[in-house]
């Protein structure tokens, strides 16, 4: 089968197409295969590439295949899904650590990692949807904020942020979003109380002072600002990061924590039914066969427009 491997820590160019043996049923006993369609591209894996996390990753060591969000057909059945049917899911890449990811034809899977895709969403929809609604939510259980506490989402325009702007909303949570211009409007349709634009971290705080004088109640950082962003956070409020090198020290008794999305079929499920009937929008920026991995990851890496990026397979 195809799998892209990264070949050596570095930039796009280390991404190579290579062939590896496809699964066997029987080969690893409590999972099953999935052969995809589509996966999407994430902001760990062009961490991950670029060695960024490699002490993180410990003994794993190139050439490994890059990837956690999936879409496609069950090979082998699961509880209540027969082999053939449709499903999304996300591989924990970090908590498995075999370098095993979704940039190839056939993956293996654990039955609690999928949930069906509904007849309505394509293959790139729903593999623009696993992790970003996973970590979007975890983020926001972690945060418990009371209903009409305010919260500033960074990255809004983006697909992590966008969840987290329509979960937030959806619990009552006054949301301030940081978005890219012209997405605004779309993103106060989507559940944000206020909206403003993205540029100098200087900028960004006097902006949210203009619509929160009193400071907001804490921040989901979807764009990796880190510590910049304190200033706009109340004396013990609370701070969620998605990645540990730009979580900032806590100050001021603010509350900082740092979420890693973490699968949950039933959770995915609702999610992906919410999608299918139009009550959560998702965004897939750009959708590239698997060939072109390399200028996938540098589209990414140049914030070439916000949404996931889809890779066919």
């Amino acid at each position: 089968m195809r799998v892209v491997e990264v070949t050596a820590y570095g930039g796009p160019e280390v991404l190579r197409m290579a062939r590896r043996p496809e699964p066997e049923a029987g080969e690893r006993p409590g999972m099953v295969r999935v052969r995809l369609k589509a996966a999407g591209v994430n902001q760990a894996d062009l961490r991950i590439r670029a060695g960024r996390y490699a002490d993180v990753v410990g003994p794993l060591k190139p050439p490994f295949v890059l990837g956690t969000d999936f879409a496609g057909k069950l090979i082998d059945p699961v509880p209540g899904l027969p082999a053939g049917t449709r499903v999304a899911g996300f591989v924990p890449w970090f908590e498995e650590l075999n370098g095993e990811g979704t940039y190839a034809e056939v993956i293996w899977s654990a039955p609690e990692w999928v949930a069906p895709i509904p007849d309505d969403v394509d293959y790139t929809v729903a593999a623009s949807v696993p992790l970003a609604a996973a970590t979007a939510q975890r983020g926001l259980d972690e945060l418990a904020l009371p209903r009409g506490a305010t919260l500033l989402v960074s990255g809004a325009s983006g697909v992590v942020g966008r969840f987290a702007v329509q979960f937030a909303a959806a619990a009552g949570l006054r949301v301030v979003a940081i978005a890219h211009e012209g997405d605004q409007h779309e993103l106060k349709v989507l559940g944000a109380e206020h909206s403003v634009l993205r540029g100098p971290h200087d900028e960004i705080i006097a902006r949210v002072a203009e619509v929160v004088p009193e400071r907001v109640d804490a921040v989901f950082d979807g764009a990796f600002h880190g510590a910049p962003l304190l200033p706009a956070v109340k004396d013990d409020g609370a701070f969620v990061a998605l990645v540990p090198d730009r979580a900032p020290a806590a100050e001021r008794n603010i509350r900082v924590v740092t979420v890693l999305g973490r699968p949950d079929a039933a959770r995915l499920k609702e999610t992906l039914e919410k999608v299918a009937a139009r009550e959560l929008i998702t965004r897939v920026s750009d959708v590239m066969p698997l060939e072109e991995v390399a200028e996938a990851h540098r589209r990414a890496e140049a914030g070439h427009r916000p949404g996931r990026i889809v890779l066919m397979i």
